[in-house]
């Protein structure tokens, strides 16, 4: 076995380290979303977690983890017999992004449970994880219903596998440890309130710092074992200090002062419902036992503000997380003197342990994007002097969408937009299991086995089933899809009214692809050019940054756009051929600069008609007069236009079905 990095041996991440001792201390803290850029450290200190944590006590042989102090009278091991334990390391599981249902839940084996009516189990990662800790790395990417197994499992602390009537329980109590770059999309937010605490990390940027980092892991590389014997006093030091912290705990007292303080702060941060409030109890106590106090004094309060609070208070997925650390001290010191019960006295919110959480992020500024003197260009537009660029605009207020989805049915990842078959969803028919079984057919597998009863012999009541008789379920649900948005920011774009209300318009798509699980890209054109401002990602937030800055200005390279576009979607089909795309185009129609625009943009429409590819145009065309120029676009493409106005959801009726009606 690899001998893991040791925990005191990560340079800097203070915070990263303090979250993670915390739920050590406390596994009722509820667990830790370490949320940063590509190596920084994020698993390594995770992965180093599990050595620092206390041996725990099980019942000798069972596959459940069970407490010989406190078996489950529900395990599918037991009923155990009072007896001594057997003590082991704290164990650490991790579940990859691409596991199955069965690897993280259990699977039982169903033929045998109709034929024998036996409940024979397999446990599952989630029975390995139980009173230990349940890693998952880049948890933003896991699947769907992965994630809704993991939020049934944490909320009630139990597994259960029910299987065409046949039902298996088992205790499922886990330390939920999770890594994420924010840049490949966010978690939902019901899998983001499970995590207790949560962090930001990013590399450090002081020189020395780093040199420590290189040093360090240079040294581990080379020799893992000598590394960890150089740190096995300082690794043992912080053991009997989290060992310590635990007997501490439960005489820790937790004021009332510190309670409205708590309070206080959840509903001036305005956070849905109170698990935050618990947490944050239950964290500032793990401050105050870590720190070898009895009492909870301010200092824990705002620290555990800091690390409980920043991912609960984001009201949709391009709010950046973080707290406005002058409110929060504003709030920590109006109710630092009501309800102070002794050993409470003289709160300092500025303590030694304030200020341990990640500051608030830059803002930036609020209401200074002004362009310069428009002249008349393209168009009639309005046009900036000098380099024919004007300054980015804000995006209009975003509004719900109309539905758009892919005509037919896909097979690609589970999400929410069209239909296809996936392994949830409602049963459409049955087929012959392609590998594992994993949803039974119940009566096609009844119905299979039926006529060979008497060939194979059956004396008794149970039926006689072979491999060959068992059935899959097929299944229909929703697909995420691949939503490329073609972005025209050219002149005949730039009037700022206009560009408001097309980046809103992008804005509001960006949030239903978000809702919608869709991987989304970026392709703007303008000037002689188009380039990709986004690559095809699942981070949502990545995409909304990129519109946010979109400058505008030049001719429409219409027809290089259409082509850069399908070039990306050329290189997207190898990467993830299941995944169908949704082309979206936000243009007025229009199309100039070099030889025969017009026609050049007519042709590379065509491409995406003959592949086949769904599109909707957005016709961003105003005035009294119109040219009708999208439409033209929407016919060549194959696909439909809808104009601003329509693209909102209480609007026109029917334009998913025109969409599906015209690519048929």
């Amino acid at each position: 076995m690899t001998t893991p990095f040791p925990f005191t041996a990560v340079v800097g991440q203070d915070d990263l380290r303090l979250a993670l001792l915390l739920n050590a201390v406390s596994p009722a803290v509820g667990g830790v979303l370490v949320r940063g850029e590509k190596g920084t450290a994020k698993s390594t200190a995770v992965r180093a977690l599990s050595a620092l944590l206390p041996e725990v006590a099980v019942v000798p042989g069972c596959r459940f983890s069970c407490d010989p102090a406190s078996p489950d009278p529900a395990c599918p091991d037991g009923p155990h017999e009072p007896g001594p334990g057997a003590a082991r390391a704290a164990r650490m599981v991790e579940l990859p992004v691409g596991a199955s249902e069965d690897r993280l839940v259990g699977a039982l084996d169903i033929e045998r449970a109709l034929s024998e009516g036996v409940k024979a189990f397999e446990p599952g990662l989630l029975a390995e994880a139980h009173r230990g800790i349940l890693y998952v790395d880049e948890v933003n990417l896991l699947h769907d219903h992965l994630v809704d197994l993991l939020l049934d499992a944490a909320a009630m602390g139990a597994s259960y596998v029910e299987r065409e009537g046949v039902s298996v329980r088992h205790a499922a109590r886990f330390l939920l440890v999770g890594t994420m770059n924010p840049e490949e999309g966010e978690l939902r937010p019901q899998l983001l309130d499970r995590f207790g605490l949560t962090v930001e990390v990013a590399a450090s940027r002081e020189p020395d710092q780093r040199v420590e980092v290189v040093r360090r892991r240079l040294a581990y590389d080379d020799d893992p074992d000598g590394f960890a014997a150089r740190w096995a006093e300082e690794e043992a030091a912080v053991r009997a200090r989290i060992a310590a912290a635990r007997e501490l705990l439960p005489r820790v007292r937790l004021g009332d002062g510190a309670l409205r303080q708590i309070a206080a702060t959840c509903a001036a941060f305005e956070v849905d419902g109170m698990r935050a409030d618990i947490v944050m109890a239950r964290t500032a106590t793990a401050l105050a036992a870590w720190a070898g106090r009895t009492d909870v004094l301010a200092e824990d309060v705002r620290q555990a503000a800091l690390l409980a609070l920043p991912h609960r208070r984001r009201r949709n997925p391009f709010d950046a997380p973080g707290l406005d650390e002058d409110k929060l001290d504003e709030t920590l010191e109006q109710f630092s003197g009501e309800g102070e019960s002794e050993g409470d006295d003289d709160p300092d919110p500025d303590g030694p342990g304030g200020g341990g959480g990640q500051p608030a992020p830059d803002a930036g500024p609020q209401d200074g994007d002004t362009a310069a003197r428009p002249e008349t260009g393209e168009g009639g537009e309005p046009q900036p002097s000098g380099a024919g660029e004007q300054s980015a605009v804000r995006a209009a207020e975003p509004f719900r969408t109309k539905m758009l989805s892919v005509p037919g049915i896909g097979e690609g990842a589970a999400g929410r937009r069209s239909r296809a078959r996936t392994e949830h969803g409602r049963t459409t028919g049955a087929r012959r299991p392609r590998g594992a079984l994993t949803k039974l057919h119940l009566a096609a597998t009844v119905q299979a086995a039926a006529p060979h009863q008497r060939a194979r012999g059956r004396s008794g009541p149970g039926l006689v089933v072979r491999r060959d008789d068992l059935r899959q379920a097929t299944r229909e649900g929703r697909e995420g899809n691949l939503v490329l948005f073609v972005v025209d920011a050219s002149g005949s774009m730039a009037a700022r009214q206009r560009m408001s209300a097309v980046k809103g318009a992008v804005l509001s798509l960006l949030l239903d692809a978000y809702q919608r699980r869709d991987k989304v890209g970026l392709v703007t054109f303008r000037g002689s050019a188009a380039e990709v401002a986004l690559p095809p990602t699942s981070s949502v937030d990545a995409a909304a940054a990129r519109l946010e800055v979109l400058p505008t200005g030049g001719r429409t390279p219409l027809a290089a756009g259409l082509l850069k576009a399908h070039d990306v979607l050329r290189v997207e089909r190898l990467r993830d051929a299941a995944r169908r795309p949704l082309v979206v185009v936000v243009t007025d129609g229009r199309a100039t600069g070099g030889p025969e625009p017009v026609a050049l943009a007519s042709r590379a429409a065509r491409l995406f008609a003959a592949d086949g590819v769904a599109s909707v145009v957005v016709d961003c065309e105003s005035g009294p007069v119109r040219l009708g120029l999208a439409g033209q676009l929407a016919g060549e493409l194959g696909g439909t236009a809808v104009t601003l106005d329509e693209l909102r959801a209480d609007s026109i009726a029917g334009l998913v079905k025109d969409v599906q009606r015209r690519a048929a």
